[in-house]
């Protein structure tokens, strides 16, 4: 059964940068893809980001792609989302979510394609 723990959240000025991280235990990395979504108060989940099984592939949605990346460590198995010039719009509570699958696999930022998520961290950007 895998397991998804994000950390790396906090209190951050507007423009200023953050990075989270997701660790994965139950698969590796070369198995499994990982999505990075939101969701702020009242507001519809959002997808962000993600990464793909294997080579690593990524995806982003229009509204972080020139501001987030997505990235992975194999060896640590662990995901990571840089997110850089952070607005009062990206607060949120943030997650990961992940689902086995085989080799070559490409992500989405569809959350319905994934089965197995983190139990969120807080991002409020505010000066």
């Amino acid at each position: 059964q895998a397991q998804l723990v994000e950390s790396g959240g906090g209190l951050v000025q507007p423009g200023g940068s953050l990075t989270l991280s997701c660790s994965v235990s139950g698969f590796t990395l070369d198995y499994y893809v990982v999505g990075w979504f939101r969701q702020a108060p009242g507001k519809e989940r959002e997808g962000l980001a993600c990464i793909s099984s294997t080579d690593g592939r990524t995806d982003y949605s229009d509204s972080v792609k020139d501001r987030f990346t997505v990235s992975k460590d194999n060896a640590k198995n662990t995901v990571y989302l840089q997110m850089d010039n952070l607005d009062l719009d990206d607060t949120a509570s943030y997650y990961c979510a992940g689902r086995g699958v085989v080799l070559f696999t490409l992500c989405t930022t569809r959350a319905s394609d994934y089965d197995v998520w983190g139990q969120g961290t807080q991002v409020t950007v505010s000066s």
